[in-house]
């Protein structure tokens, strides 16, 4: 599943080149870096491969997140419906900018249920964030069809997507913008690492300035140029050697797809021999970067047998529904308001007066395909060897 798994001479070629320089900050020492820049060579080169103009690097997926939202404007006031299946950071900045974040229910496509947003749109919603979970699409063009009739712009939260796309587009270039993450686990990697990529220039530029403090950057796109400060910002700058690491992983991205999507296939063939098991519904098979195979169980407790059997036979799977990362009725911290603030902040107001508060059972339609729900990761490199213990461990798992 991840990058890491086929670091090589490519990385290290690209971080020397870094080192050799001395220069680690993305901008300026223009003497010393010899015509180097690592990171915005990165940020043009993700785009183009994305099919958009502009590509704004920074720290990581939750950092692309936090400074989309800033420069779409969302704050306090705003509310910014999502999804209950989805990896913390994205209500964490929904939470963080001052925004409230609405939870919307997945269908079996793991993603936004298009229906279940519409009811959740209110004169407060300012802005929609479907996830692109476990590599596979989003139902983005009906919920862009939802958004654009209220006027409500579309972050696609790609973080778990790299490579993926849905009729031939890159996941992330259907909205006003989209981010993605490079963390250790992920597609591709730099580490840490995040990326927002958009076509619409002003919405680059004010990303471009308040990741970095507020520098004007309008003499020098993409770079600093004067003084200037429009509005105020914050550090959320990728370094050289994270854009060096980038580059490489960029270059392999489609050859990661096509070796997980070869894996993902064989691992499939084995799965489907468990009595009454369904797949996850995927919009573009050939759009999904394959990163999980995901399958149902007729209903919990079949799921709950396969998967401890699963366990004993030495190949796990994973159950999402007692995640406590990615699945709403496990984030005990939102549930129960937990913040550092000694005002309650973002859950109150300061005051005491409650902002929002969060009902664990409010989504049962996506705890009902959750409690079913059974996940393997797909390796990069598959060994015949795993293969054979994956489909011995199904066999067992088939009989229970």
């Amino acid at each position: 599943m991840p990058g890491f798994e086929i670091f090589g001479e490519e990385e290290k070629k690209e971080i020397l080149e870094v080192l050799d320089t001395g220069v680690l900050f993305r901008y300026e020492f223009p003497n010393e870096r010899k015509g180097i820049y690592k990171v915005r060579s990165f940020e043009e080169k993700f785009a183009a491969y994305c099919g958009v103009k502009h590509g704004q690097a920074v720290t990581s997926g939750t950092a692309a997140l936090k400074v989309a939202m800033a420069a779409l404007g969302i704050g306090p006031g705003d509310e910014v419906i999502t999804q209950g299946f989805t990896f913390v950071a994205t209500w964490e900045a929904i939470l963080d900018i001052g925004a409230i974040a609405v939870f919307a229910e997945v269908d079996e496509t793991l993603n936004m249920d298009p229906a279940d947003l519409a009811k959740k749109i209110t004169p407060k919603t300012r802005l929609i964030v479907p996830v692109h979970m476990m590599g596979a699409a989003a139902r983005i063009e009906e919920i862009k069809a939802i958004a654009d009739k209220h006027g409500i712009p579309v972050l696609e939260d790609t973080a778990q997507a790299a490579g993926a796309s849905l009729n031939g587009r890159r996941l992330g270039s259907f909205g006003a913008c989209g981010t993605f993450s490079f963390d250790p686990v992920k597609t591709m990697t730099t580490g840490e690492g995040g990326m927002i990529i958009t076509n619409d220039e002003k919405l680059w530029r004010e990303m471009s300035e308040y990741h970095d403090h507020g520098h004007d950057h309008v003499p020098n796109p993409g770079g600093r140029g004067g003084e200037g400060r429009s509005f105020i910002g914050f550090n959320y700058r990728m370094m050289e050697l994270q854009g060096a690491i980038g580059l490489a992983q960029l270059a392999k991205l489609d050859g990661i797809v096509a070796a997980q999507q070869k894996n993902k296939k064989a691992m499939k063939e084995i799965v489907a021999k468990i009595p009454g098991v369904t797949f996850r519904t995927i919009l573009d098979e050939k759009g999904d970067n394959a990163s999980f195979l995901a399958f149902f169980l007729p209903d919990k407790a079949r799921a709950q047998a396969v998967k401890k059997a699963l366990a004993e036979n030495g190949a796990g799977a994973i159950c999402f529904a007692e995640n406590t990362w990615h699945y709403y009725p496990k984030w005990e911290h939102l549930l129960a308001g937990a913040t550092l603030a000694r005002s309650g902040w973002p859950f109150s107001e300061p005051g005491g007066k409650k902002r929002v508060v969060y009902d664990a059972d409010v989504l049962p339609q996506s705890a009902a395909i959750m409690d079913r729900l059974l996940v393997y990761p797909v390796p990069v490199k598959l060994s015949d060897e795993r293969l054979a213990q994956i489909g011995a461990a199904i066999d067992k798992a088939a009989a229970v």
